[in-house]
């Protein structure tokens, strides 16, 4: 298993694992293989106010998540993750009445309620995102997206990226993490589905 990276505000970053069995062909599928060929599949249950991770039937992981508010609710519905924006930048949403005064914040501004990174599900408006108010998590907090703990949203941003076909090494989420002040955007060659369901 690879080192974690740390991150500010409580997170920790594994990094991707290198496949044991790489270069090997032996033929027949070993087991399990068929449930790691299966697509990743994301379910958000509005309701439990919870993210799973599932693979050929199989949990790989579950993450708690703040909702939207009645106001400005999550839309229910079936998407493709097609883009991911490490350290993104973040801009009031013209017109809204609970962004009046607020100003842009770059990437890694500590002002930045983005935090870590940005997964798209119906742009340009609602993505799941790292939050810093991790109290807000099993609440009803948002304005329409699905916010996580940093260090989770990191780990299911780079779970989307590697099933969906855009794998990176080491290396590469060593400077995103470290290198804060840049946006990098990742799109998502095998889209990966996400259901949310009240």
């Amino acid at each position: 298993m690879a080192g974690l990276v740390s991150l500010p505000a409580c997170a920790q970053i594994e990094l991707p694992r290198t496949a044991p069995t790489a270069g090997r062909d032996s033929g027949k599928p070993e087991p399990g293989a068929l449930v790691r060929n299966a697509p990743l599949e994301l379910r958000a249950d509005l309701r439990a106010r919870i993210l799973t991770a599932s693979q050929g039937g199989s949990t790989l992981r579950t993450y708690s998540i703040a909702i939207g508010q009645p106001k400005y609710p999550t839309p229910p519905g079936i998407y493709m993750i097609r883009k991911i924006v490490w350290n993104p930048s973040w801009k009031p949403p013209p017109g809204s009445d609970w962004a009046k005064g607020k100003t842009e914040k770059g990437p890694g501004d500590p002002g930045n309620p983005m935090k870590v990174v940005k997964i798209f599900f119906k742009e340009p408006d609602y993505y799941i995102h790292g939050t810093d108010d991790i109290e807000s998590l099993g609440g009803a907090e948002s304005h329409g997206c699905l916010r996580m703990d940093p260090g989770e949203v990191a780990d299911l941003a780079k779970m989307v990226m590697e099933h969906g076909g855009e794998p990176r090494g080491e290396n590469w989420f060593w400077r995103v993490i470290h290198f804060r002040r840049q946006e990098q955007v990742v799109y998502i060659d095998e889209p990966v589905s996400l259901v949310i369901s009240d």
